[in-house]
Parts: structure tokens; C-alpha cells; sequence
């Protein structure tokens, strides 16, 4: 594995991560919802990386569309993201629910894992961000985003848990079209000390050697609860923005080894070169604790004007 250098932005506390989090996150929206979308060069999110991907089942047809179709087009657009759990919620509940510009009406939420548990748990990713996100939402004035989650019917059954959950992706992606992959605007994720990102574990089972499944089961898990889905490395690599969410000195040691010794094979390292050029990591300063890495300044790219 070669060395690639994400983008690294660092902060002197966690509300200064979460602030700078929410203005990225918006800005993948707004970048999503206009009406070149991630089609022209450097469109994307993240202070000036490259983003000149697109979706090639789709976007060829357009030009040969009325005006009338174009609008339409426009007007259908949604916001694609995906979402881990753990301390990232919390993130996301300090620094987004406070704004103004934020479409949830137009948001399409997927989960990059679950934990196969009742969604009252605790445990639950999706119960999770329903209490500390989606619940608080004003609805009236911003809409409601559509949230596809696992179904809890079939949390006994990780593999007809995670066939299942694939389906959804492939009617939310695919559709009439045949695609090998889902594109997901902007793909979320945390990292725990051991290293493992969404329920993917390293050194364990062949899950990060999968490169056909969108979604995998995940049975008798390092930690945590046991029994996990997970969407998959090309999965998380094919989206047109990956973005890490990281605090606190504990995840320091991990985050040394991710960003100093790549050829360790940790998920994270993985992910940083199979979407190197659309990878951004948000930490505060007790992660990056002894970590040898070039820190960038976080650029506010968005005004958060009220949405009308």
C-alpha cells in the first residue's frame, strides 16, 4: 500500500469539531442539490479537493432531456448520505440541529452499519440518531428526511438481516438501472481505538477483502454487541466524499498507526487509498496526540442563511 495523505483538519476542542463537521455536511448537501450536482470539477466538499465524479448510469441521458424534464430533474434531486454511530451522533447533534440552512426534507439517510439490536437499545445506531437527531427536527419548517434503516424484524438473522438491508440500497441506487455500486454524496464514519470503522474489523473474518456484497453480515464481533451489518470497503471508497469524525486522546494511538504505518492494512488506511482525493479527516487536537501529519485550517465554505 502506497502512502496517501488525506485531508486532515484539526481543532482545539470538540465543539469546534462539530461546528466545522456541520458546515462540511451542508456544504455536501448544497453540492448535491445544485444543479451541476458533483458533475464539474472541484464542485465537491472539502475545501478544495478534487471532485469530478459521476454517476455514469445517469448523468449521460441528461442532455438529451426537454427543459421541462431538466427542472424536474432539478427539483427530485436528493441529498444521499451515510452514517455511523457511536460518538458521531453527537457530532452531528451538536453542530447540525442548530442550523438554518439544513434541507432535511431532501435527505435520503442510510446507515453504514447496525448493531443487529432492538432500536430502544442504547447499542441501536439508527435508535440512536433518532433520538439525538431525527427527533428533533422542525418538520414543519425543514422537513422531514427519509431514513432507511434496517429491519428490526430480522435482527436474529444477520445474513437475512444483511440481504435484506442490500435490497434497500439497491431500490434507493439502482432502480431500473444495473449498477455495480451505490454513490453515496457524502459517506460518514468514526473510528474506534481498535481501528474498526462502521462494523468493519481488522484482521477479522474476510469482510475487508469483500468486493462484491454491498452490505455484509458481521457474526461474533470483536467488541460490542455481537452480532452487526456492515457496508462494505467498495462501498465506503466509491462514494464522492468520505469523512472521519475523531476525538479524544484515546483514539490517538490508532489514529498514529492509520496515518504513519499504512502498509498495516487498518480499514481506515484502506479507505484512505481507495478514495484517496476524497477523504477528509475532522479530529480534535487529543487525537492527533503524537501523530506525525500536516493539519490543514478548516475553510467555513457555507453562510447558514435560513432555508425558505
Amino acid at each position: 500500500m502506497t502512502t496517501t495523505v488525506p485531508k486532515i483538519f484539526a481543532f482545539h476542542e470538540f465543539a469546534g469539531v462539530a461546528e466545522a463537521v456541520a458546515d462540511h455536511v451542508v456544504h455536501a448537501q448544497n453540492t448535491a442539490l445544485s444543479k451541476d450536482g458533483y458533475g464539474i470539477k472541484g464542485s465537491g466538499p472539502g475545501n478544495g479537493g478534487p471532485m469530478s465524479r459521476t454517476s455514469s448510469s445517469r448523468s449521460l441521458k441528461s442532455s438529451s432531456r426537454s427543459g421541462n424534464s431538466k427542472l424536474k430533474k432539478v427539483k427530485e434531486r436528493r441529498f444521499k448520505i451515510a452514517l455511523s454511530g457511536g460518538s458521531l451522533i453527537q457530532v452531528l447533534h451538536e453542530g447540525l440541529l442548530k442550523r438554518t440552512d439544513v434541507q432535511w426534507g431532501k435527505w435520503d439517510v442510510y446507515f453504514a452499519d447496525e448493531r443487529l439490536v432492538p432500536f430502544e437499545s442504547a447499542e441501536s445506531n439508527f435508535g440512536l440518531a433518532k433520538r439525538k437527531v431525527f427527533d428533533l427536527i422542525d418538520t414543519e419548517r425543514y422537513g422531514a428526511p427519509k431514513i432507511y434503516h434496517i429491519n428490526e424484524s430480522l435482527i436474529d438473522d444477520p445474513q437475512e438481516c444483511a440481504d435484506d438491508y442490500e435490497k434497500v440500497l439497491i431500490k434507493g441506487f439502482a432502480g431500473r438501472d444495473s449498477v455495480k455500486l451505490p454513490m453515496f454524496d457524502l459517506f460518514l464514519l468514526g473510528c474506534a481505538p481498535d481501528g474498526h470503522i462502521a462494523s468493519l474489523f481488522p484482521n477479522f473474518q474476510e469482510n475487508l477483502r469483500e468486493n462484491l456484497a454491498w452490505v455484509v453480515p458481521v457474526v461474533n464481533a470483536p467488541s460490542g454487541p455481537s452480532n452487526r451489518i456492515s457496508l462494505t470497503i467498495p462501498v465506503i471508497c466509491h462514494s464522492h466524499q468520505v469523512t472521519f469524525v475523531v476525538e479524544g486522546a484515546t483514539k490517538a494511538p490508532v489514529i498514529k498507526t492509520i496515518m504513519e504505518r499504512p502498509e498495516k492494512g487498518l480499514p481506515s488506511s484502506i479507505v484512505n487509498e481507495g478514495a484517496a482525493g476524497r477523504v477528509a479527516w475532522f479530529m480534535d487536537d487529543d487525537a492527533l496526540t503524537d501523530v506525525c501529519v500536516t493539519k490543514k485550517k478548516y475553510k467555513f465554505l457555507e453562510s447558514n442563511d435560513v432555508v425558505e
